[in-house]
């Protein structure tokens, strides 16, 4: 199995979600991994498991904190692309509705 040091900022959305999955409640005390890295520095991380990856995900107060609003910056996340698509498709819809005497023409073209 392929293990890796992560920081929680570099994962990406499915993994993030895996990580918000596996410590729906947050982690303790008993889930915390402590180690010396290469440079002998203190590094703390979590467990996440994939089926062929062991992630250390590394813990910060900010990890904390990005469990506990996971679900409600998806959200955020979610809503702006949805109102970016509808923007668009509004736009658009004006652009087709501003010339509708050029599509009648081509209508008539191909008769």
């Amino acid at each position: 199995m392929l293990r890796k040091l992560v920081d929680y900022k570099k994962l990406d959305h499915e993994l993030a979600a895996l990580l918000i999955e596996t410590y729906p409640d947050g982690y303790g005390d008993d889930d915390i991994i402590t180690f010396k890295n290469a440079s002998g520095e203190l590094v703390e991380a979590v467990e996440l498991k994939t089926n062929d990856t062991l992630y250390l995900v590394k813990i910060s107060k900010s990890l904390a904190n990005f469990i506990s609003t996971f679900d409600d910056t998806i959200e955020r996340e979610l809503e702006a692309s949805s109102e970016r698509v509808l923007e668009e498709a509004e736009s658009s819809d004006t652009e087709y509705d501003q010339n509708p005497e050029t599509e009648s023409e081509e209508e008539t073209d191909f008769d």
